[in-house]
Formats: structure tokens, C-alpha cells, sequence
């Protein structure tokens, strides 16, 4: 029997879906609250402090068992300790990424760096969490 005399096979039908997000939280889902009145056990970083005392604690605290807690009011702020904490936990230059963070790099983060990072950076609390969460909204990837 020739190759070519084979019946021809009937197709397939697929129905096409855009892939749903995967399960896991986002890089600032839940991230800002309120300021809570004990912490407990968890470390605590004023984010009021020098960029120098912000560094030398990240990189202690990214290698540490335990996350940690930022406290601040300002965006800016809050934003340049979401990309220091990365740029810690990546070996990358910690300096420059709380002067300069790389919005695209970050909105980029694939789910196992965002669990890294949330896995240090447990909360940024503030006394104006709006105005905090609004600012950390370009960390949302679109």
C-alpha cells in the first residue's frame, strides 16, 4: 500500500482562550496598609532614614529567615524600596535602584521573583495607604 493512499485525518477543533493570570499575588497586591500598633516579632524599617542605613539593612534582611516591615507616607518613597528590595535579593546595586528604580524591570518580574520579593517585603505601612498604594500603581503591569 502506497504512503500517499492513507485516508487523510479528520481535524481537530480548539477552541482558543487568552490564558488566565496565574494564581499567585501581584508585586504590590495587599502590600500597603494602615500603620498596625504592634508588629510583633517582624522587623520594622523606617523608610525616614538615609538611603545608606536603607542598603545596609536590605542587605542583611535579604538574606535573613524573617521579612520585614517598611513604614513611610511618601510614594516615591515606598516605590524606591520595592526596587532596592529586588535589586538585594537580584545582587544588583541597591544605591541605584532607590534613586533610579526600572519601572519595566520590575512590572516584568515573572510570579517566583514576586514571591521573593513579597517573601522579605511583607508590608509597607503608612499612615496615608492611599496615597501610598496610588503611587505603587505603575508596578502594575497593564
Amino acid at each position: 500500500m502506497p504512503h500517499d493512499s492513507a485516508p487523510a485525518p479528520e481535524p481537530v477543533f480548539m477552541q482558543l482562550t487568552v490564558p488566565s493570570k496565574p494564581g499567585g499575588r501581584g508585586l504590590t497586591d495587599g502590600l500597603v496598609r494602615p500603620i498596625t500598633a504592634d508588629p510583633g516579632s517582624v522587623e520594622v524599617l523606617d523608610l525616614a532614614v538615609d538611603d545608606e542605613t536603607v542598603s545596609e539593612f536590605l542587605v542583611r534582611i535579604a538574606h535573613a529567615d524573617t521579612g520585614f516591615i517598611a513604614r513611610t507616607d511618601s510614594g516615591d518613597r515606598a516605590l524606591a524600596l520595592v526596587a532596592a528590595t529586588v535589586a538585594a535579593l537580584c545582587g544588583f546595586d541597591i544605591r541605584a535602584a532607590l534613586t533610579t528604580p526600572d519601572i519595566p524591570f520590575l512590572t516584568g518580574l515573572k510570579e517566583p521573583a514576586v514571591e521573593a520579593l513579597r517573601g522579605v517585603l511583607l508590608a509597607i505601612e503608612s499612615d496615608t495607604p492611599d496615597a501610598v498604594t496610588t503611587a505603587l500603581a505603575v508596578l502594575t503591569p497593564r
